[in-house]
């Protein structure tokens, strides 16, 4: 247990709880920077790249990191609950961040290819990790809040990411990428020095692998492994919290990847204006609808124990009209007011997929729960991804985000009929 006795200070601090969600508000904010940077460069990048210049290839350049990102998901969240979790997300952000500095030294569609799936296995360790390190260290009545304000880490790297294009024309793409990478793995070391996890945490989850008898051998590790994944998929609360959170993650990858081609095709502007509009718009709205969505949560809970998912319905239900008018709308009022709306709505949803998800599954499980939602949740965004990439090309990218309105509400309806929980914080 060497590895948190420097948390010793921390564990006793009630700051240093709101510090945790700090430091992983700046590995949230390179997450999203540097997979988002790459949907807004691809006019700069296919000068120097020809296949770049299809939408389908492009497409195909998105969707693997998507594809990768959710294979290795839920295995990274059962990763997550039996080691260090500080070591883990460490680990992670700087792998990913020397592959965006790799990334600059591509020469071939291929060699993006590649370094792209290798960005998805590592950026797949931290989300799992991370929210699951948040859980941790808020128990109580301020995990909304604090698992929205990590969101807004998220939204802030997607706006800067959107200005990939406009770095890229002032440099180059290259020198775009580089940077990039070295500040994410200059803020690795600073996760090193001052990361801690909860050590309560740690204990618990230690004693209760040692009771179950999954401290020793791998074999026994495989077989605790392979009941956590039983229990999650025999309780019905958590279908539902998969269908809940696959089918706003069609639209949620769709505005991430497609979001600055619809609004330079819809309103006839260049990319390298559409970038940081369509991206700063998402991100700003999503800001405020994470941190509303946050302190209504915590606050309506005390009160009904659905009020997660009272709180979760209004942000979905609001993503419907907005992505009926990302799809028709040609003005600028409209799409900005469209894509305004969905942020909002979005980002009341995002600050409580784990809180609900703490309601029906325990803190031994709630990292691999969480991975295996992400991985439904990203085969969803591949799925999109592609398919929206094939509806560029042929003219119909509007119609394919109003078409994703649909399967959102219906996500809201199954939601507020099948989750009904019993407490606030599912124990063992």
């Amino acid at each position: 247990m060497k590895t948190f006795d420097t948390g010793g200070a921390a564990q006793r601090s009630r700051i240093y709880p709101w510090v945790v969600v700090a430091l992983l508000w700046g590995v949230a904010l390179l997450n999203y920077m540097d997979r988002q940077m790459l949907s807004t460069m691809r006019d700069a990048m296919q000068i120097d790249i020809e296949e770049l210049r299809s939408a389908a290839n492009f497409g195909r350049l998105m969707a693997i990191f998507l594809w990768i990102y959710g294979f290795v998901s839920p295995v990274a969240g059962a990763v997550a609950d039996r080691i260090s979790r500080k070591w883990l997300i460490v680990g992670s952000l700087f792998v990913w961040s020397a592959v965006t500095f790799g990334m600059g030294y591509a020469e071939t569609f291929g060699q993006l290819y590649a370094l792209r799936a290798v960005m998805g296995v590592s950026e797949a360790l931290y989300i799992p990790a991370g929210l699951a390190m948040i859980a941790d260290w808020h128990r109580d009545r301020s995990r909304s809040l604090a698992v929205g304000i990590h969101m807004t880490g998220l939204y802030t790297g997607q706006a800067i990411g959107g200005f990939g294009a406009t770095v890229a024309a002032a440099f180059t793409w290259h020198t775009t990428f580089h940077w990039f990478g070295i500040v994410g793995m200059a803020y690795a070391v600073v996760l090193v020095l001052f990361l801690h996890e909860n050590r309560e945490a740690v204990v618990s989850r230690r004693l209760n692998r040692e009771a179950a008898g999954a401290a020793g051998s791998l074999a026994g590790r495989a077989r605790a492994m392979l009941k956590g994944f039983g229990l999650l998929f025999s309780n019905v609360a958590f279908w539902a919290i998969l269908f809940y959170f696959a089918a706003p993650s069609l639209p949620g990858w769709a505005t991430k990847n497609w979001l600055p081609t619809l609004f330079s095709e819809s309103l006839g502007i260049s990319m390298d204006k559409a970038g940081p509009i369509a991206t700063f718009t998402i991100a700003v709205s999503s800001f405020v609808g994470v941190i509303v969505g946050g302190i209504l949560s915590d606050h309506w809970v005390r009160r009904n124990l659905r009020g997660r998912i009272y709180t979760g319905a209004i942000g979905l239900g609001m993503t419907v009209p907005s992505l009926l008018l990302l799809g028709f709308s040609h003005s600028l009022a409209g799409i900005v007011g469209a894509g305004l709306l969905f942020g909002v709505g979005y980002g009341i949803f995002d600050a409580n997929n784990m809180p609900i998800l703490c309601q029906f599954v325990s803190d031994r499980y709630r990292a691999t729960a969480y991975g295996i939602m992400n991985m439904t949740g990203v085969f969803a965004g591949a799925a999109v991804t592609s398919i929206l990439g094939r509806w560029t090309d042929g003219g119909d990218l509007g119609m394919g985000f109003a078409w994703l309105s649909v399967i959102v509400a219906a996500a809201v309806v199954i939601q507020l009929y099948f989750l009904r929980p019993k407490t606030d914080n599912m124990a063992d």
